[in-house]
This record gives C-alpha cells, sequence and structure tokens, in this order.
C-alpha cells in the first residue's frame, strides 16, 4: 500500500487514546526514537498494532523518509512466520503510521535483562528462529542493519517476530560505503564503526553479538561511545571473555558459531548467512 491520506476528525494527540483515521488508539504498548506504538482496534474489531511517527518528527525528510522506508520494506519480507505481519501503512491527517499484527510479547532485551525462564525453556528454538527471519531478509536482497535483541519479539512458549526495518537497505552487489551510519554501537560490525564498506556480514555480526548476549547475559563489546566499542572489538587480549568462560553450560560447537560471527576482520566470518544457519542447526541438533 502507498501512503495515503485520510480525511477525517482530528487526530488525537500523542500520548492520548482515541479515534485515529479507522482505528481505535487504546494505549501505547511501546515507544522508541522514532514512534510509539498502539494497541488499537481495527474497524472489524481486531486487536492490531499502530506504529504512529512522532509528531515532533513530521517535518523531518530523513525521518520521515526512513519510516517510509522500513515500511515498504517490511510488507516485502513479512511473508514468513517469525518476522511480524504488515498489514499497511500510510498518512492520516499528516501522521504517518504502519499497521502490524499486534504481538503481546516483550523483546528479548527485557526477557535478557530478568533473565526469564522462557530463556532456558526456550532459547535454542529463539535463536533458531532469528537467523532464519534474518535469513529470509537477506534472501528477500535486504539487511536488516540494526538486528538486535531490542527488536525481536519472544512470546512465552518461545514464538519469534522480527521487527523494525527502518535501518534496512539492500544487500549490495560488492561491500559498499553506506551514505549514513545509523545503528546501535554495541551491535555493529568494526567496518560500520569505521565507516568503511560493507555487505550482508555486518548483520551476521550482529546475529553474533545477539547470540553471545542472549546466552550469557552480557555483551561482548561495551563503551559509551561508538570508539570504545570499536577498540574493545579490536583488542580481545584485554576486554572480551569467551562465552563458555561466562556460561560453561553453552555447547562447544555453539561458541565456535559465536566467534565466526563476531570475527573483527570480514574475511574471517560467515560469508553467506545460509552456511551459518546450517552450523547452529547442526549444534543445535535442530
Amino acid at each position: 500500500m502507498g501512503l495515503f491520506d485520510i480525511i477525517g476528525s482530528k487526530n488525537p494527540e500523542p500520548g492520548e487514546s482515541g479515534q485515529f483515521g479507522d482505528y481505535d488508539l487504546q494505549e501505547v504498548v511501546n515507544s522508541g526514537g522514532m514512534a510509539d506504538i498502539w494497541l488499537a482496534i481495527d474497524p472489524d474489531k481486531h486487536p492490531v498494532a499502530v506504529r504512529r511517527l512522532h509528531s515532533e518528527l513530521r517535518k523531518d525528510s530523513k525521518a520521515k523518509k526512513r519510516f517510509v522506508s522500513g515500511c515498504e520494506i517490511l510488507e516485502k519480507v513479512c511473508k514468513h512466520p517469525y518476522i511480524v505481519e504488515y498489514l499497511g501503512h500510510g498518512k492520516i491527517k499528516g501522521d504517518l503510521y504502519l499497521t502490524m499484527e499486534y504481538c503481546e510479547f516483550p523483546n528479548l532485551k527485557i526477557l535478557i535483562s530478568r533473565a526469564d525462564p522462557v530463556l532456558e525453556q526456550y532459547v535454542g528454538n529463539i535463536l533458531i528462529d532469528a537467523v532464519e527471519a534474518l535469513e529470509h531478509v537477506h534472501d528477500c536482497g535486504y539487511l536488516h542493519y540494526d538486528f538486535k535483541p531490542e527488536n525481536i519479539l519472544v512470546s512465552r512458549n518461545g514464538n519469534v517476530r522480527l521487527c523494525d526495518f527502518d535501518l534496512s537497505r539492500p544487500v549490495p552487489e560488492v561491500p559498499t560505503k553506506m551514505p549514513d551510519n545509523p545503528g546501535t554501537p554495541v551491535y555493529m560490525a568494526p567496518e560500520q564503526l569505521r565507516g568503511r564498506e560493507i555487505d550482508q556480514r555486518a548483520d551476521i555480526f550482529a546475529f553474533g553479538v545477539t547470540m553471545y548476549e542472549t546466552l550469557t547475559g552480557q555483551k561482548p563489546f561495551n563503551g559509551n561511545t561508538s570508539k570504545e566499542v570499536l577498540m574493545q572489538q579490536k583488542d580481545r587480549s584485554q576486554f572480551f571473555a569467551n562465552p563458555r568462560d561466562l556460561n560453561p553450560s553453552i555447547p562447544v560447537d555453539v561458541e565456535k558459531i559465536i566467534l565466526k560471527c563476531i570475527e573483527f576482520e570480514v574475511i574471517n566470518r560467515y560469508p553467506h548467512i545460509t552456511y551459518l544457519v546450517a552450523d547452529l542447526r547442526k549444534a543445535l541438533y535442530v
């Protein structure tokens, strides 16, 4: 669906419930730097999630372009059981929005922070499902480019939904410098942090960091700035702990996969996510 305008009554102010075009906004269930996500009721009385661009970004052309691009890419990649379902996007009285399936799931970041029992019970399934979702995104011709626990929703029985495609972009045919360098530094590959050429192996690095954090409760590289994170990525003799040093129950083969994903030199990582999926399935006996 392309962008369109719906003429109707005045939109509720940000943070206020009420009628928003055809949707009845109930409550904000998540809020990020670009948008709020509302639990809403659609015209057929079904619960849906409405992601609404912050009102202060209405005149920010870069933010609007990024939001719309994320909607369009989600529409192209959503036909997968582990990716949040796209329902539509558009503009209502000047407010950009995206409608998605409503998932009453916490994200993986929350589960890690509270050492949720769901992780102990389903961690293998969660990791396999998340990497298969990422593989599908790559197969559709896109990088996710913001892969991290916060963008992975997980249900109480371990069902996964990958979300947030605002930073996604086409997979380059050859490693290519990007015009900008958005993202969360602790999940970004060294070549991203250095502003150098990137390809699909940047997402593979981010998946490795996510695996490490999910299985150990700690991030492999930390820092308050991109420079500090890059320093830790490079100087592993001083700052880095192998996953099994933090969690001895991690299988040796799983640790090897994590370490291969987060190699500093891009040439030493998996060249394609299909090889990663195959190795992880074998290591987890899936």
